[in-house]
């Protein structure tokens, strides 16, 4: 946990679980909630599968996942304290087929080939490596399994374009402020970072990034006129 841009992403949430899911909707105008119901659509988790969700949070991947698969067991861990103590509020008295794990995406836990599925929401732009993270999370996928991510994205259309940057530049950290000045930090931070991440890893190099760790047939699909981007991928059969 030395890097700086991983103790600030543990500052940044630090204090947002509680209303996490509430206000996430809410600002993105229920974009949000839209775009994790479709990456479960394409994960397509099936009885008697194994499904890692990495970068957890509160649980609300993992808990569609269990929703709509009623004899597949899930693995969901993330880095933050916090949001996992939101996530055990979630799922408390549950049957079992879910266990929650402290630990980070960079270096995960768990033996080669340890999964049928893997979802992953909002990670990149938070850790220094993101080709070794990327790599990291295949090695622990069966060969052929699937791989689907969520990310939020920069609009490419230009009017869309202008509209994600007043958003995210004007009125997303004055409406953040109301909530509290913990979201009025992410409501500041948001904006710049996507831009500055895509800056440094354009769609492109994600997709080669992909590729190169054993990923095949990757599928890049824009929502909300590319306000979220969903990537998706099967590991190479042939790959250990």
């Amino acid at each position: 946990m030395d890097s700086q841009r991983k103790r600030h992403a543990l500052a940044l949430f630090q204090e947002l679980p509680q209303r996490y899911d509430a206000l996430s909707a809410a600002l993105s105008f229920w974009q949000d909630p839209r775009w994790r119901r479709t990456l479960v659509d394409i994960a397509a988790p099936r009885a008697g599968e194994r499904v890692l969700d990495v970068a957890t949070g509160t649980g609300m991947v993992a808990a569609e996942i269990l929703a709509r698969c009623d004899d597949c067991t899930v693995v969901a861990i993330d880095q933050s304290e916090e949001m996992l103590a939101a996530a055990y509020a979630r799922f408390a008295g549950h049957d079992g087929r879910i266990e929650l794990l402290r630990g980070e995406a960079e270096k995960l836990p768990f033996a080669d080939r340890s999964f049928d599925a893997l979802t992953v929401t909002y990670l990149l732009r938070y850790v220094d490596d993101p080709p070794a993270t990327i790599a990291e999370l295949a090695r622990v996928l069966r060969p052929g399994g699937r791989i689907v991510s969520l990310e939020f994205g920069v609009p490419p259309w230009p009017p869309a374009h202008l509209a994600w940057r007043l958003y995210v530049g004007v009125l997303l950290p004055a409406l953040s402020r109301v909530a509290s000045r913990a979201w009025y930090d992410v409501g500041r931070f948001l904006g710049p970072s996507i831009s500055e991440f895509y800056e440094r890893h354009p769609l492109p190099a994600l997709v080669g990034y992909w590729q190169a760790a054993g990923l095949r047939g990757v599928d890049v699909r824009r929502m909300s006129f590319g306000g979220g981007v969903l990537m998706s991928a099967r590991k190479d059969p042939g790959r250990p």
